[in-house]
């Protein structure tokens, strides 16, 4: 049973941080830690996979990651970015990996570089290994990079698959990557039958049972999974904080010295991390993956803090680090009993035969009822299933004053309408099957990816099919009609007799019955395959495919059923849009008419406007939840697929208990609404006016009602009660008695603070006292001090960042003796650069 716990540090001292620029360094690993420069470490590692953001947001969420407490940065190399065309690289722009790792360095983080693939393992492996070393990247040359992972993505999970093969497989990549001689320590993620020589590692949403299959290995936490994969028509997955900072404590409680933030995918597991970011143009995985790569990041996929999440994993970090000397001194913890569901992992540093430093993790098994216990003679409240840490609750507000009976959840974000785009658009459409001269015709059903070579989502099969006076009568005095059946497909199919769509089918390898109506004489038959992404994990993901499998046929004819695998087709690859590149700003083929608003809803229509970038530096979204499905670009830049498809109705849950094991099901959102509307315009790829906006709709939406969106946050809100423990930024100079930590003696403490370039104009409501309510609900409850928003403005407005102590005396008195109280505070942000307030 997980346990909740909570950490306590001894009179130990804040490490000393990075420098700007590294010296040369080794890097190996005992079984306790790695070992860096001869120091064994306690790490913390933040996902940031660069292609999921641009080069100019680069330099910013390393920062953020450093600052929320991260000593390593951990990424992919994209393969599929990098080499879509074989022997032809591509390390430019958002796939410049070399700027990447440099930007890491000069920050002073350390980085863990995951190669892969399965296919083309040696040759590629060996490419990155070797530009690495040129650009004179490894630790020993005085880079970052300390760590490198070959086999992506679990083959652990799939290697009984292959029997003998797959143990060979492993032992061959192993012994391919060493022969390399990057010179630093090579991981393998959840491989148990990791060679010596490697280190394998856990992924999972706990990892504090886990240890390597030898000894002489660090335990070491790869993928720690603080969000869940988000399908088009799926509800929202939150793993809350307080859980995920729960097993990241729990880990080092327990023995574990490495520790990066990942995510999982319903069945798979893919990355998203400790910055989301989103999946451009076709790269989003599949099938059906939604194109935001967000999925509950501690840095969502604007650059934006996600708070709590962020804050309070800054906190966890935090203790993490005062607690490293001793941590990394002890080989194992002493392990205490404190009650019947309670104990202590006490860690010393006693290494030179000195036990001035100590660490020790107080933990609660219950998951329900809190606990008090008594440790080196102080008294804890252990609250079940948490750690003891409190952020702000951040939400994001209309531009304009919100109405009152407007309600902003605590956790989300609700982008603020800047302007439509412009009311002038023009349109064209897409024809309907063979467009080009580079079609051709063969007896059969080929498979989809096999001629398309993923180069489009989109392939067309055309036939005729003749339908005599005879099947008329027959479909009328039978009442039947005639059907496409397939035995299964994938992912999205579109029939189209005569030029008109006839019906629609959605799903991954489903069955297909799609009746349809036929005129007497020839007909045009037009089936439209398309993949919504491609399978990226699994046994034998290269033969999943995409299009049709089995047996596909027209039955209800008089005459019998049509098998139409045995009659000649017409393959066209893609849309005309597409090879035209109408969406690039050059001068382009397409011939563009006015569009009216009789012209909407559409089918198979692209539409284009322009619009001005809207001023400042906050984040920018464009809404599409007026369309419905399809693909939009800003001047040339694919910002990747849409569709409108909602989520079930039911299955979210009004309040989100955190306490107890996290499950995909748990903590839900988003019911009832699209999956997703809103979609990251990188500022980096606007200029100030006459931005192009092209979009290939699908099903038909209006245009008209597509807006462009900042992302910013407007309103933060904390509570804290005086019977919170005080900050952790505290504790290295906190009250010492005989020794020992007394955090008795330090008053608890709420900390607000705005996004980069805001200051808090307004203090909207605060309370000292027995408050009611959650984020701009808050209410005054029975105990109130007066002075309470005197208090709190005074401290905080017209500043970036403010603090206040939560104690009596702070707000004047005690406003309701033999309580506990809280204060509770609602604060406004705005831009600094729209008050005359500078920044403190």
């Amino acid at each position: 049973m997980m346990m909740m716990m909570m950490m306590i540090h001894l009179s130990c001292v804040s490490s000393s941080s990075a420098s700007t620029f590294f010296k040369p360094f080794n890097v190996s690993y005992d079984h306790r830690a790695i070992i860096i420069d001869g120091n064994r470490r306690m790490l913390i590692s933040a996902g940031i996979h660069y292609p999921r953001a641009t080069p100019e947001m680069w330099p910013d969420l390393i920062a953020k990651s450093k600052e929320g407490g991260a000593d390593v940065i951990e990424t992919y190399v994209f393969w599929n970015a990098h080499e879509s065309i074989r022997g032809q690289y591509n390390f430019k722009g958002k796939n410049d990996i070399v700027k990447f790792v440099k930007l890491v360095g000069s920050s002073g983080l350390y980085l863990h570089l995951r190669i892969g693939p399965y296919e083309e393992m040696q040759r590629f492996v060996k490419k990155i290994v070797d530009l690495m070393r040129e650009e004179m990247l490894f630790s020993w040359q005085g880079g970052p990079i300390i760590m490198l992972q070959v086999i992506e993505n679990e083959y652990g999970n799939m290697e009984s698959s292959y029997g003998q093969q797959g143990k060979d497989y492993v032992k061959w990549a192993a012994s391919m990557a060493l022969g390399l001689g990057a010179g630093v320590p090579w991981v393998m993620c959840k491989q148990t039958d990791a060679p010596e020589n490697i280190i394998d590692a856990c992924n999972g949403y706990y990892c504090d049972g886990y240890k390597p299959n030898s000894y002489n290995k660090p335990t070491l936490w790869t993928e720690n999974w603080d969000g869940w994969y988000t399908t088009w028509g799926g509800r929202l997955p939150h793993r809350p904080v307080e859980d995920l900072a729960f097993a990241v404590a729990r880990f080092f409680q327990r023995g574990g010295s490495f520790m990066n933030y990942y995510m999982l995918v319903k069945g798979f597991v893919v990355t998203t991390v400790y910055f989301g970011g989103t999946n451009f143009g076709r790269t989003s995985g599949g099938p059906f993956y939604i194109t935001s790569y967000d999925y509950d990041a501690p840095i969502d996929e604007y650059g934006l803090l996600s708070e709590p999440k962020w804050g309070h994993l800054k906190d966890l970090h935090a203790a993490i680090k005062l607690c490293e000397p001793a941590l990394v001194a002890a080989d194992s913890a002493q392990y205490i009993k404190l009650g019947q569901n309670q104990e202590a992992h006490v860690y010393r540093a006693n290494r030179y035969g000195s036990q001035s430093n100590c660490s020790a993790f107080l933990a609660n098994i219950d998951e329900h009822t809190a606990a008090s216990v008594t440790f080196l003679g102080q008294s804890y409240t252990l609250p079940p299933w948490s750690v003891s840490s409190q952020t702000s609750i951040k939400t994001v507000e209309f531009s304009l004053p919100l109405s009152p009976n407007i309600s902003v959840p605590q956790q989300s974000m609700i982008e603020s309408k800047l302007s439509s785009t412009s009311k002038s658009w023009m349109t064209v459409k897409e024809p309907i099957g063979v467009w080009s001269e580079n079609n051709f015709t063969v007896q059969g059903i080929l498979e989809h990816l096999n001629v398309t070579k993923d180069y489009s989502d989109y392939l067309w099969h055309i036939t005729q099919i003749y339908v005599s006076d005879d099947d008329i009568s027959f479909w009328k005095t039978n009442e039947v009609r005639p059907t496409v059946t397939i035995d299964s497909m994938r992912d999205v199919l579109r029939v189209f007799i005569n030029g008109q769509l006839t019906g629609s089918v959605i799903g991954h390898w489903v069955k297909v019955v799609q009746p349809v109506q036929f005129q007497s004489g020839y007909n045009d038959l037009i089936l439209l395959s398309q993949t919504v992404g491609l399978q990226n994990y699994g046994t034998f993901l290269e033969k999943d495919g995409a299009g049709f499998r089995g047996q596909v046929k027209l039955t209800g004819f008089k005459n019998g059923d049509i098998d139409l695998s045995k009659i000649l087709w017409t393959y066209q690859v893609g849309l005309k849009g597409e090879f035209q590149q109408i969406y690039s700003i050059e001068e382009n083929e397409a011939e563009w008419t006015d569009l009216t608003r009789d012209g909407i809803p559409s089918t198979f229509t692209w539409y284009k406007t322009y619009f001005d970038a809207p001023d400042g530096i906050d984040p920018v979204a464009l809404d599409l939840g007026s369309m419905g499905k399809g693909q939009a670009w800003v001047n040339g830049h694919h910002i990747g697929r849409y569709w409108t498809v909602v989520a079930p109705k039911g299955g979210c849950q009004d309040t989100c208990d955190y306490r107890g094991a996290y499950n995909s099901d748990k903590c839900t959102t988003n019911c009832g609404n699209p999956t997703q509307t809103w979609y990251h315009v990188p500022r980096s790829w606007l200029q100030a006016s006459n931005n192009l906006l092209v979009i290939f709709e699908e099903t038909g939406g209006n245009p008209f009602e597509i807006s462009v969106k900042l992302r910013s946050t407007r309103i933060v809100c904390e509570q804290v009660s005086e019977s919170h423990y005080p900050p952790v930024r505290k504790w290295s100079n906190s009250y010492s008695v005989d020794g020992k930590l007394s955090i008795n003696k330090m008053a608890p403490e709420m900390h607000l603070h705005c996004q980069d370039g805001y200051i808090i104009s307004s203090i909207e409501f605060a309370s000292y006292g027995t408050p009611q309510g959650r984020c701009q609900k808050f209410s005054r409850g029975n105990c109130h001090a007066p002075m309470s928003l005197s208090v709190v403005s005074e401290a905080c407005q017209g500043k970036s960042s403010c603090s206040i102590g939560i104690t009596n005396a702070v707000f004047g008195g005690d406003p309701c003796r033999g309580i506990v109280k809280t204060l509770a505070v609602e604060a406004r942000c705005i831009p600094s650069s729209n008050t005359g307030f500078s920044q403190i």
